[in-house]
């Protein structure tokens, strides 16, 4: 080997190492881009009799330095970070929007029962009749206000899945692409490094994107997977992903696999994870679904107990009271998969404030029964019997089910999702606001005991066909007997005292016992005191009821009144449950997020302490290799000379 070779081997490794140097310090900057390195070799010495010469040196490849543990490790922070922020900025939207001191829903609800309270204490007065109504009005336009605003975040988020649904998609191509190209190149042994950082950064975005996992394959081709271990990229075939209206909700997109003839196959939102794409199911299946579903549960409460109280009064017409809000009927939406032969339609309609609660149902039929699945912890009721004789009363929800059903038919039942939204007023004429009692008591001044009868209550028995008075009773109370009687014929009598109720059939005489709760049809009232033999009493329809406000009284005392949760809470204290269940999950995910941007920070320097180029080091290198270049042309320089020398020597 002549030193002129030697010479040139050196040359041509020195330029190498310059032009990867100089192409680590181009590409600093470069997103993805990892530090390559020249591994530089000797060729092997010949034997000249007197020992080994050697014969020079050879690039025997351009290394990549890229460690797959901690460029997984960054990965992995990454996603969670993604999926943290995209549940944060949906969240924020929603806390902002509860918990705003004036466009949130308690100071029109505080304003609403100020109203009612007005209207209480002039019930004759048509100006504090009409405020209320006012109040009611600016009531329900809130509840809508604020379900349109949660339904617009519904509609941006659905928007933002089908996007990032089809950003996948292309990253999955391309990914497949690059797979194909690398195989192709990579048969000769030596590593196309540009194409592999191409890849990689693909990787990286594509699982800020959703969660993947990578998988070696052979010849350097990749396998990615997403979610759970649904296949994205295998080889050089990318599979493709769809979006279409849930089956049995089509308020939300659905992600699913599309094979090429375009059939669409959902998947469980539980397999879709991490990323931007998990974060936004994630939020929308707990976050926003629940904010929607519990403040639909104040709105269905509020409009069914107050209905269920106004009704129980009279207005100035002297009727008894209407639905004051238009009744709540729940969501229902037949899933499309069901067989095209069923006439199966179910209905519900929220009827007891106290029991509803803030889940959503499934309403399946097994070939033989319907049975309601509540979904937040999965309790089973039968319908029973089926066919229905009447409506079945499930948590709160009275649901009817008609036609001919068909085996696996199956109904997703939200009692409360539409609930705010639809809250309207029923009463526009403010004389139609029942404010008053619809019964009066009375005892006549000729009485000679010292008994007084309570103004008398009324509740939903009253309501029932054939027990609204018609017509005063009159009780006389025997004192031989100790008993009164003159009570309606065809109505059982009650007696409550001492916490114990008997209950004497219709047309006996009744026990008197001072102070004892006394009832029949509907109607309630106590006689405390002593009676006089032959004292009477009189319980009858309420003929002037213009300045009476005694039910209006019990419409105000609703405010304070546990009504909701199995009576646990009020309106605004289960509001204000919402508002901190919210507030709590936004602030955890603002913990979470700033952890996570903690744990990015440092993965990616631990990623980039091996793959990241050093500035300092690559000059360093540049130097390094300039002198080698240098000292190589010098040693071919030499050569020259003594060759020439040779050459003038045979002349």
């Amino acid at each position: 080997m002549s030193l002129l070779s030697i010479g040139r081997s050196g040359l041509l490794a020195a330029q190498v190492g310059l032009s990867t140097t100089g192409n680590n310090i181009t590409n600093a900057n470069v997103p993805g881009y990892t530090r390559q390195g020249v591994v530089q070799t000797d060729t092997p010495s010949q034997n000249t009799g007197a020992g080994f010469v050697g014969t020079g040196t050879e690039v025997s490849t351009v290394r990549r330095y890229y460690d797959n543990f901690l460029a997984n490790q960054l990965r992995g922070a990454e996603t969670n970070q993604a999926s943290l922020e995209g549940f944060y900025k949906q969240i924020s939207q929603i806390d902002n929007l509860l918990a705003d001191p004036t466009a949130g829903l308690s100071p029109v609800m505080q304003d609403f029962f100020n109203g009612v309270q007005n209207a209480t204490a002039s019930p004759a007065s048509a100006a504090a009749r009409q405020s209320m109504l006012s109040t009611s009005e600016s009531l329900a336009a809130r509840f809508q206000g604020m379900s349109a605003r949660l339904n617009e975040i519904s509609e941006g988020v659905n928007s933002q899945i089908v996007s990032s649904v089809g950003e996948i998609n292309s990253f999955a191509r391309q990914i497949a692409e690059l797979n194909n190209t690398i195989a192709g190149l990579s048969s000769g042994g030596d590593l196309p490094n540009d194409l592999l950082d191409h890849r990689d950064q693909l990787i990286t975005d594509l699982n800020k994107l959703v969660k993947t996992n990578v998988v070696q394959g052979d010849n350097n081709m990749l396998t990615v997977q997403m979610g759970t271990g649904q296949p994205l990229v295998v080889g050089n075939t990318a599979f493709t992903l769809g979006t279409a209206q849930a089956a049995n909700d089509p308020s939300k997109m659905s992600v699913g696999y599309v094979a090429p003839n375009g059939k669409f196959t959902p998947l469980p939102d539980k397999v879709v994870t991490g990323g931007q794409l998990g974060g936004l199911i994630e939020f929308r299946n707990t976050a926003l679904d629940g904010a929607q579903n519990q403040l639909g549960q104040v709105a269905a409460s509020l409009a069914t107990s107050f209905n269920a109280q106004h009704q129980l009064g009279q207005d100035q017409n002297g009727a008894l009271g209407g639905t004051f809000f238009n009744p709540i009927q729940a969501y229902v939406n037949p899933n499309t998969n069901n067989a095209p032969q069923s006439t199966a339609e179910v209905k519900g309609t929220v009827v007891d404030a106290g029991k509803l609660t803030a889940s959503d149902y499934s309403v399946d039929f097994d070939g033989t029964n319907f049975n309601v699945k509540r979904l937040s912890d999965g309790q089973v009721t039968q319908i029973n019997p089926f066919p229905q004789t009447e409506p079945q009363v499930i948590d709160g929800v009275a649901y009817s089910i008609t036609g001919s059903p068909a085996q696996n038919d199956n109904f997703l039942v939200r009692p409360t999702y539409a609930a705010a939204k639809d809250l309207t007023v029923a009463v526009n004429d403010p004389t139609k606001i029942a404010l008053a009692a619809p019964v009066t008591t009375g005892a006549p001044i000729a009485n000679t005991g010292t008994a007084k009868i309570s103004a008398g209550t009324v509740d939903q028995n009253y309501l029932a066909p054939g027990n609204a008075l018609a017509a005063p009773v009159t009780l006389t109370f025997d004192k031989t007997a100790g008993t009164l009687t003159g009570f309606p014929a065809g109505q059982d009598v009650t007696v409550t005292a001492n916490g114990n109720t008997t209950t004497y059939p219709a047309g006996t005489a009744v026990p008197f016992t001072d102070g004892a709760a006394i009832g029949f049809g509907g109607v309630s009232f106590n006689i405390t005191g002593a009676p006089g033999n032959g004292d009477t009493f009189t319980v009858g329809p309420n003929t002037s009821g213009v300045g009476d406000s005694r039910n209006g009284a019990l419409l105000a005392g609703l405010q304070s009144k546990n009504v909701m949760n199995n009576g646990t809470a009020t309106f605004q204290g289960a509001y204000a449950q919402v508002v901190n269940v919210v507030g709590n999950k936004a602030r955890e995910a603002q913990i979470g997020m700033n952890a996570a941007d903690a744990a990015v920070v440092q993965a990616t320097k631990a990623h980039q302490s091996v793959s990241g180029v050093n500035l300092d080091e690559e000059a360093a290198n540049l130097l390094r290799y300039q002198q080698a270049y240098q000292a190589a042309g010098k040693v071919m320089q030499i050569a020259s000379t003594l060759f020439d020398t040779l050459l003038s020597l045979g002349r």
